[in-house]
C-alpha cells in the first residue's frame, strides 16, 4: 500500500476503525483514523476450550480455526498421554507463537476481539483452579456413555437465538490429547462435577473434537450479523 490507501484496524479488544494511510517506510507506516466502526462479530456466549495439546502442527491449525468460530479462550494442557510436552521457557515461546496465529485469523476472520491463549498448564493443576468458577458450565469431550451436547444445553439455546433469554456465565469443554484423556483424567473432572459430552458415535481426532464442539455452539446460539455502519 501507498500514502493516500485506506485501511481496516482493530485493536484486538472490540475497536474496530477505519484509517487512511499517511506515511509508508520500511520500518514503520503512519496512519490517520477516519472513523470508528461499530460492528460486533463475537459469539453471544463466552467458550473455552482447554485442551491437551496436540503435537506438531495441529495446535496452530486449532487455534486458527477455533478463533474463526468465536472461542473465548484456549488454555493449554499437559496430561499423562500428551506427545507434545512443554515449560518454562519453551512454554512460553510457544504461546506467544500461538497467540501471534489467534492474532492472524482474527485478521482474516474480521474480528475485532483477539481470544487469550493462556499459559501452558498441567490438567492436574488447571482442574483444580477451573472447577472453582462456578458461573461456568463444564463438559468433558468423552467417548464413555454421556449426555449429548444438545440434550446437555436443553432449550436454553434456542431461546438465546431467538433474543428470549440470555446466557449466564459462559462454558468450558474440556478435551484430550491424542489418546485421549486417561480415565482416571476423566473421572476426575466428573467428580469435580463436570459432565461427560458425547459429540456421536465416531471416535474424533484431538484436534477435531474441541473444533465440533465449538462449531456446534456457535451454530446453536449465533443470532445472526448484521453489519454495522460507522459510529
Amino acid at each position: 500500500m501507498q500514502p493516500g490507501g485506506q485501511i481496516q484496524l482493530f485493536d484486538g479488544l472490540g475497536r474496530e476503525c477505519v484509517a487512511r494511510v499517511t506515511e509508508m517506510g520500511r520500518k514503520q507506516v503512519a496512519v490517520e483514523i477516519e472513523s470508528a466502526l461499530s460492528v460486533d462479530r463475537e459469539l453471544p456466549i463466552k467458550v473455552t476450550l482447554a485442551m491437551g495439546m496436540p503435537a506438531n502442527d495441529r495446535m496452530d491449525a486449532l487455534i486458527e480455526k477455533a478463533t474463526e468460530l468465536g472461542v473465548h479462550a484456549i488454555q493449554p494442557l499437559v496430561c499423562e498421554r500428551s506427545v507434545l510436552r512443554l515449560d518454562g521457557e519453551r512454554a512460553a515461546k510457544k504461546v506467544a507463537h500461538w497467540q501471534a496465529v489467534a492474532i492472524s485469523a482474527c485478521e482474516q476472520s474480521g474480528r475485532a476481539v483477539v481470544p487469550e491463549v493462556r499459559g501452558v498448564q498441567t490438567l492436574q493443576n488447571w482442574l483444580r483452579v477451573a472447577t472453582g468458577d462456578a458461573e461456568a458450565r463444564k463438559g468433558v469431550l468423552s467417548l464413555r456413555d454421556a449426555v449429548s451436547l444438545r440434550q446437555w444445553l436443553g432449550a436454553e439455546a434456542q431461546a438465546v437465538s431467538e433474543g428470549q433469554a440470555k446466557v449466564e456465565g459462559g462454558f468450558v469443554f474440556l478435551s484430550g490429547p491424542e489418546g485421549g484423556l486417561s480415565a482416571t483424567e476423566e473421572q476426575a473432572a466428573l467428580d469435580a462435577g463436570w459432565t461427560a459430552i458425547t459429540l456421536g458415535a465416531r471416535v474424533l481426532r484431538a484436534d477435531t473434537a474441541p473444533l465440533a464442539a465449538l462449531s456446534v455452539m456457535a451454530s446453536l446460539y449465533e443470532t445472526g450479523y448484521e453489519a454495522g455502519g460507522e459510529a
